[in-house]
């Protein structure tokens, strides 16, 4: 494939992934398919310092930080069950507990008051100020994180069931290879749910203090109280 070729096809990448085109808006550097950007670390990422956003980004910042270390201790479940096996040790099957739990208590309520508080006056401020893809349905970045939220979804149900046969075989090989898909699934969560919440924390959260007003937040603001019993 020639260079010409390959500028083509990221000329059409950026202007239809609105995170891509995003990172990617103030540099003219062309990225080879064989030598792409790194994704935790982009060009031109406009760094925000935490004190510099509303406390409303600020506690969607701060529960981000929460799950981190939440998928860190889910990360070291699946080495110990790499290492040892799935009932190596009494705490496995806690700390399994504890992971699946957490996506469907605290994982499932941070996505929903994004989407219903944040995520809708992000949409209308990114489609008004052009940050978004230009195919015939223009998709802005707002769009590619619920995609995320789906998917976190799905790939969580796969993992948990793939864990849940495992424990429940009896059959050594058979247990061996649905045991083997676990993990891998497992750590594809991982870097998923590590990736989703960069994006969040580097391109959504820096657009919607460029493309929001401080009253808006507080309105935003007032109402996520209502979610807290969800």
């Amino acid at each position: 494939m020639n260079d010409e070729k390959i500028k083509k096809i990221n000329r059409r990448e950026k202007e239809t992934d609105p995170i891509r085109r995003f990172v990617e808006k103030e540099s003219d550097k062309e990225f080879s398919p064989m030598n792409p950007p790194d994704p935790f670390n982009p060009p031109s990422l406009e760094n925000v310092p935490f004190d510099d956003y509303h406390p409303f980004i600020q506690k969607f910042i701060n529960e981000h930080k929460a799950s981190l270390q939440v998928i860190e201790n889910f990360e070291q479940n699946l080495k110990k069950i790499y290492d040892g096996g799935l009932n190596s040790t009494p705490d496995i099957s806690k700390g399994l507990k504890m992971f699946f739990s957490f996506i469907d208590n605290k994982a499932v309520l941070h996505n929903l008051k994004e989407e219903k508080i944040l995520f809708p006056l992000l949409q209308k401020r990114l489609l008004e100020n052009g940050e978004h893809g230009k195919g015939k349905f223009p998709k802005t970045a707002v769009d590619n994180l619920e995609d995320d939220h789906i998917k976190l979804m799905q790939l969580t149900s796969v993992c948990f069931n793939f864990f849940a046969l495992a424990a429940r075989l009896t059959d050594a090989g058979s247990k061996a290879i649905v045991l083997d898909s676990a993990l891998e699934q497992g750590k594809a969560l991982i870097e998923f749910l590590r990736l989703h919440i960069f994006r969040e924390d580097n391109v959504a959260f820096p657009l919607a203090k460029k493309y929001i007003s401080f009253e808006e937040f507080e309105d935003m603001n007032s109402k996520i109280s209502q979610y807290d019993d969800y």
